[in-house]
This record gives C-alpha cells, sequence and structure tokens, in this order.
C-alpha cells in the first residue's frame, strides 16, 4: 500500500513539497542536492515523479542539473511568471520558493503628477498616495516599485495609510478597503539603470531592467492603481500565452 501511495503523488504536489524542503534550509544555494533515491524517500515520492519536480524547477531555474554531475540549487533562481495573470510582486517571490521582503519604504501624499491623471482619471487639484520601496527576494534586491492611487480611497480608513507599504498592496486594498483588483493593463520595455535604480538594485549602474507599467481597475471599470516597476534582468522569467486564431479564417 505505501508503494501504491507513492507512485500517485502528483507532481505538482511533490513540486510544492521539494520547495518547502529547501526553504527549510535543508541545502544551501550552490549546493548539490542529494542523490535521488535518497531524495526522492525523504519527500516519500517515486523517482518518476520527482524526476518530475525537479524538471518543473529546472525549468523555471530553481535548480540546475547536469548530467553525470547531478542536481544543484541555483545561485540566483529566476522569477518565473505567467503574463496573461495579474499578479504581485510579493505572490511572484512566494511562488518561486522564496522569502519576499522589502526595504527603504516610504508613503507620501502628493499633488497629482501630470502623467498620472489621465492614468487614473484625476483632476489637477486632487492628491495621490505614493508608495515606494524595494522588494526583496531571500534578502535580495530584485524589484524597485512606486504604486500610486487617488487618496479618496482612503477617506473612510485614513489608518490604512500607514498599511500599504507593508506587503501586498493589492491585499491591503482588498482586506481594508474592499477594492478588489478586475483587471490590470500593462506595457512592458528594457531600461538602463539610473545612478538612483542601480543604488537601490545593487547592480551597475547601466544594467539592463524590464521596467512594467500598470494601470488597475476594480471591478466597475475604474482606474484605482498606477504601478511602475523596475526588475533586474536576471532575476526574473516572463512567459505569455498566445492562442491560436480558432476559427477566425475559415
Amino acid at each position: 500500500m505505501a508503494n501504491r501511495s507513492r507512485q500517485r503523488a502528483r507532481p505538482n504536489t511533490t513540486r510544492e513539497d521539494l520547495l518547502a524542503w529547501i526553504a527549510k534550509g535543508k541545502v544551501a544555494p550552490g549546493s548539490q542536492l542529494p542523490p535521488e533515491p535518497q531524495l526522492a524517500g525523504e519527500l516519500g515520492v517515486s523517482r518518476p515523479t520527482l524526476r518530475e519536480a525537479l524538471r518543473s524547477l529546472e525549468d523555471e531555474g530553481m535548480v540546475t542539473r547536469s548530467r553525470g554531475s547531478g542536481t544543484f540549487l541555483s545561485h540566483r533562481p529566476r522569477l518565473r511568471n505567467n503574463l496573461d495573470v495579474n499578479f504581485g510582486v510579493s505572490d511572484a517571490i512566494r511562488q518561486a520558493g522564496m522569502e519576499p521582503g522589502q526595504r527603504n519604504a516610504v508613503t507620501s501624499i502628493v499633488p497629482v503628477p501630470a502623467d498620472e491623471r489621465e492614468r487614473l482619471g484625476l483632476t489637477a487639484g486632487e492628491q495621490v498616495v505614493v508608495v515606494e520601496r524595494v522588494r526583496t527576494a531571500d534578502g535580495r534586491p530584485v524589484v524597485a516599485t512606486r504604486d500610486v492611487l487617488p487618496v479618496r480611497l482612503l477617506e473612510s480608513k485614513p489608518e490604512v495609510l500607514q498599511q500599504l507599504a507593508g506587503g501586498s498592496i493589492y491585499e491591503r486594498m482588498e482586506r481594508e478597503l474592499g477594492i478588489v483588483i478586475h483587471h490590470g493593463v500593462a506595457s512592458f520595455a528594457p531600461v538602463r539603470a539610473t545612478k538612483a535604480l542601480a543604488s537601490q538594485l545593487r547592480v551597475s549602474r547601466g544594467s539592463l531592467l524590464l521596467y512594467l507599467q500598470q494601470v488597475d481597475y476594480d471591478q466597475e471599470g475604474r482606474p484605482v492603481l498606477s504601478s511602475h516597476e523596475h526588475h533586474v534582468a536576471d532575476a526574473f522569467e516572463f512567459t505569455l500565452i498566445r492562442r491560436g486564431p480558432g476559427r477566425r479564417f475559415t
């Protein structure tokens, strides 16, 4: 019966178990994982199931596998995201098996900048909350973010102002303000790190970054959040699902 249970383990479940095993510090970055028979025994799965899980982590850059040498935990695993899913930075880091964190968080209230008026449907006389911070993955700076939202959204709960930089801004908006994000419209562009960004992200000035600018809309179609993110290029891998033409040409 025990062998049958091991054979029925699903690769996705095994993948999560393997990520949890790594997160416990069982192996240091750059070090070799135990041999497959030993690791399969620790996780209680069959070797074919374990191989599927390892292949998944290899695709995500979490591990590297070398025939004849073994499997090694990457020094700097890539954070992989599907572009057809509206994801938050904290979720992206957590799903990659790393601990999200932040530093240099600053929250301020300022008159709405001219470039944000159209994005958020505001007038020149309105104010916005600006949350700036550097997001980390296992302590490594990977994203510099700047989130902008109208002050009027916090009128009924001003105490939330100091909570916005405390984690996922999506989560804060939903739990504390009752604002559920329905969809976001994003644009991507490669940019070079300025002196300020290079210092924040601990990269060389002029290094390639991925700039993401996005406007999120609530369930009534109103713009409620404008986000600007500068991602360290070698820390992230993005995928895009491109659907076929279907019956368009029939």
